[in-house]
C-alpha cells in the first residue's frame, strides 16, 4: 500500500495494490475509485483532502493477525 499526499493540488492518493486500472468510478465529486478488470479496488483518490480527511493528524498502525 502506497499513501501519497499531493500538496499542490491537496489531492490524497491510496494506493492499496498495484495493478492495471480498467476503470475509474465517481463516488463523489471529489472521490474516485480505481477498479482493475476483476472489479477489485486498486487505489482511491480524494480531492480537497485537507478539509475531508483531516491530513495533519494521519497516522499508521498495523494490527498483528
Amino acid at each position: 500500500m502506497k499513501i501519497k499526499y499531493f500538496q499542490d493540488t491537496d489531492t490524497l492518493y491510496i494506493e492499496l495494490r498495484e495493478a492495471e486500472v480498467s476503470e475509474t468510478r465517481d463516488l463523489d465529486e471529489d472521490t474516485l475509485v480505481d477498479i482493475d478488470h476483476q472489479g477489485a479496488i486498486c487505489a482511491i483518490t480524494i480531492e480537497h483532502a485537507r478539509e475531508r480527511a483531516d491530513i495533519p493528524r494521519f497516522s499508521f498502525e498495523q494490527i498483528a493477525a
